[in-house]
């Protein structure tokens, strides 16, 4: 759990990726999963939102509860003007289950191309492939995708998806080297489709960079600020899966993005006014 940043955030600020899990007897994971599952119940992931000072979240499905929407859509439940939702469906979803998950607050359906050494999925995820067939239906509905890749995965499949004409959010920075430098070409795609409005960026640096400081990934974070103010959004990413020991502290990952994003107004547009737009809050 984190302590209470330095800064204080805006009113209506959204920490735009987070996970809950269980409580377990009632939601138990669908999938072996691959990492120590947390203690995470939505009680928990709001008293952790409001010692950041963030009064909106989205929360995002794991991929231990596959398409078993049930955790997620009753943690919404808890909150349902404070919170949005990014629930997993494959292509038999039915409209009926689309519109119920839209009802319940959730505003997207995460894609997943992330493989194991012998090439298979991890286990619950949905990959890029079933995007195409579901776009329609999603639009319909009001969903957008979000997109979880290594980052030349990124640059191989997003100039076609960007053609479907479906909002695409990509996650964590889209995972990035900074070692390879600002001439990496899986990078330059990636500001470009930024900065042609064709997708939007989750700045949550804590799978990109190195901690403490996370120095050797602020040229990523601040050429994507630079290229599309308007479709950036910030997530902390808790309660941090898979990093264990080398889990960062929430308030410290606010505090850092406080420091680089540098003024009021863009502190105000990644905060609250795109993800306002992006998940579709109402004014506060």
């Amino acid at each position: 759990m984190p302590g209470r940043p330095r800064h204080v955030l805006p009113p209506d600020a959204c920490d735009a990726h987070c996970h809950v899990f269980g409580p377990y007897d009632r939601f138990p994971l669908r999938h072996a999963s691959s990492y120590a599952a947390p203690d995470a119940p939505v009680a928990r992931y709001l008293t952790m939102l409001d010692t950041l000072g963030a009064r909106r979240g989205v929360l995002v499905q794991p991929a231990p509860y596959g398409t078993e929407p049930s955790a997620l859509l009753d943690a919404l439940r808890q909150a349902p003007d404070r919170l949005r939702g990014v629930a997993v469906a494959d292509a038999d979803v039915t409209d009926a289950q689309l519109r119920a998950l839209y009802d319940g607050g959730v505003r997207a359906l995460r894609f997943v191309e992330a493989r194991d050494p012998a090439g298979r999925l991890f286990p619950g995820s949905v990959g890029f492939d079933r995007i195409a067939a579901l776009a329609p239906r999603m639009k319909q509905h009001g969903l957008h995708a979000q997109l979880w890749a290594p980052c030349d995965v990124h640059a191989r499949h997003l100039p076609a998806l960007a053609r479907l004409g479906l909002t695409l959010v990509i996650d964590h920075m889209a995972s990035l080297v900074p070692a390879r430098g600002p001439g990496d070409a899986a990078f330059q795609l990636l500001r470009g489709l930024l900065a042609d409005g064709a997708i939007w960026m989750k700045l949550s640096l804590c799978r990109v960079g190195t901690a403490p400081d996370y120095a050797d990934a602020r040229y990523l974070h601040d050429a994507f600020a630079a290229a599309n103010p308007d479709r950036i959004v910030w997530g902390s990413d808790w309660p941090f899966v898979r990093m264990g020991d080398k889990a960062p502290a929430a308030d410290a990952l606010l505090d850092l993005a406080w420091d680089w994003l540098g003024t009021d107004a863009l502190r105000h547009k990644v905060w609250v006014d795109n993800p306002a737009r992006l998940y579709g809050y109402t004014p506060g």
